[in-house]
This record gives structure tokens, sequence and C-alpha cells, in this order.
């Protein structure tokens, strides 16, 4: 069925016998946190999902909106999971899509402003040892094309090529089938991401393709599709439709896209998580302590 989602993990959840031509797939828990890794291998796997080639991680947590008292053991948990789909050494720009004027979609730009840059820092003079030994990190809000009037990733591709990167890692606000899955889900891949899917809004993707670099995604849901909800809550209330019939409202005309109304906590709070998880897989030999303490004199 043709739902709308940017969930790989949500993909794979609707097939019911859970095996899939060209996708492996394996998933494991760690105290409440559950960690799904997919593979999309090939042209098969592509078509079964509708995602391109490549590594899916989604990293199932519990809701960021009550008391957040294990945001550090999270975030460590993020951080090993993108570790392994970043370069060792060299580099690396972060970018925040989104726009920083609509709640649902200001992830991006709110985990940039909680970025530890340290590209810089180098080039300064009297700077203590500890500080220039540092990875290179560079962020940036590149805007939306309807304030820009420029492609976003003509944006990255201009910045890639004044400072030449190992890799850019893009965070992106996602779309989800499920409500439960809103502000509680991480998903990072090496596939790249196409600004605004989630909400229909397709812009040119940003990949290794186009940037020539590897492109690592990072996203949370923060929205779902209107009809599918409806769609759910029907089920959920005992009416069962045809396939035919669950084809034909998911195709009639869309627009309408619903969020949790405690949103803007949702969104403060998952942008603190995956920017500590980013500073952390970015400069492992620092801890919590210490990259809180310069983030929050920058």
């Amino acid at each position: 069925m043709n739902f709308r989602t940017d969930l790989a993990l949500e993909r794979q959840e609707s097939f019911a016998d859970g095996e899939i031509k060209g996708v492996e797939f394996s998933s494991r828990e760690e105290t409440s946190v559950k960690i799904s890794h997919i593979n999309v291998l090939d042209e098969r796997g592509e078509k079964a999902l509708g995602k391109p080639k490549g590594h899916y991680i989604t990293v199932e947590f519990p809701s960021l909106k009550g008391f957040t008292e294990n945001l550090e053991f999270w975030s460590e948990i993020i951080s090993n999971e993108i570790s392994h789909l970043i370069p060792a050494e060299g580099t690396v720009l972060v970018a925040g899509l989104g726009n920083s004027d609509i709640t649902p979609d200001a992830l991006g730009p709110e985990c940039v402003s909680q970025l530890l840059a340290t590209r810089h820092i180098k080039s300064e003079i009297g700077i203590p040892s500890y500080l220039s030994e540092l990875r290179g990190v560079a962020g940036v809000v590149p805007g939306v094309l309807g304030n820009t009037g420029i492609e976003t990733a003509e944006i990255l591709k201009g910045v890639v090529s004044q400072i030449e990167p190992c890799a850019v890692i893009v965070i992106d606000a996602l779309a989800a089938r499920s409500l439960e899955r809103l502000g509680n889900t991480v998903q990072m891949c090496d596939t790249g991401v196409s600004p605004g899917s989630g909400v229909g809004n397709r812009r040119k993707r940003i990949d290794a393709d186009f940037l020539g670099v590897p492109v690592i995604a990072v996203g949370v849901p923060t929205v779902v599709d209107g009809l599918t909800v409806a769609l759910d809550i029907m089920e959920k209330g005992g009416i069962r439709l045809s396939g035919a019939e669950k084809r034909s409202v998911l195709q009639s005309e869309k627009g309408m896209m619903v969020t949790p109304k405690e949103i803007d906590l949702v969104v403060k709070r998952a942008a603190k998580l995956v920017s500590l998880s980013l500073n952390r897989a970015l400069q492992p030999k620092m801890n919590v302590q210490d990259i809180t303490a310069l983030v929050s004199s920058v």
C-alpha cells in the first residue's frame, strides 16, 4: 500500500511475512531502546521499499514528551550507530534543512544551533592544545527554496566545493505512518535525502552523486499524513476496508499533515538529542560535560 512515510522501517513492516527480496533486516534492544538495521541491496529491494540502495538505521526510544532523564544514554546509542556511517577522518559539514519559522519543520536549524562547530579553531592563535586536536566540523542552515530562490542541494554543492569536507550530514524533519513514532524515532542512512518529501514537496535530491562526497541523512518524524491517520483510526474502530478501498482513499487529494499538540517541546528535545548525538560521534574523545560546556558558551 502506498502510504506516506520517510521511514524505511515502516515500509519493511508493511510486508506481512517480514521477508523481502533484496533487503536484509535485523534488530536488537538495549534497555527500552530498539535498534533496527535495514540494508537495501539491489533493485528488487529498492522497488519493494521505495527506498534507494543503502543502509538505514532506526533507533526507537520512549517519548520525548515526558521527562527525559535518559537523554545522555540515548545519545550514546545514536552516536555509536551514526559513527559507522561517518568517515573516520576529515572535516564534516552538517546541514540543518527545513524552515525555522514552522515548528514541525524546524528540527534541522535547531540542531545546527547546538552543533559544536570547530573547523575555524585551528586557524586561531593561542588556542589550547586540546582544542586544536578536535575534528573539523562546519554547520550551515541553507533555508528553504521559497525564501532563497535557490535549491538547497545547489547551496550545499557550493559550500562543499569551497570547504571540501569528507562527508555531509543533513538533518531534516520526516513524515511517519504511525502517530506513535512521532518524536521518538531517529532514522539514519547513507543514501542522502529529498528535502520536503515528507510533506509532498520533493526538491532536488541531496546525495553522493550530486555533491561528490558521502551524504548521511539524519531525521526525526514530526508529522503524519492526515489520510493515513484516518485509515488507522477506522481500522482500530473495527471498520475494515478492502485493499482497493484503501488505495482509493490514499490516492485521493492530499495536503493535510497531522502533528502532536506538544510539537514545540518535541522538536526542542529531539534537536537536543540529535545534536548531542552528532557532537559525540564527531568528537569521540570529548565527554558530554565538555561538549555541553563548549556548545553553551558559543
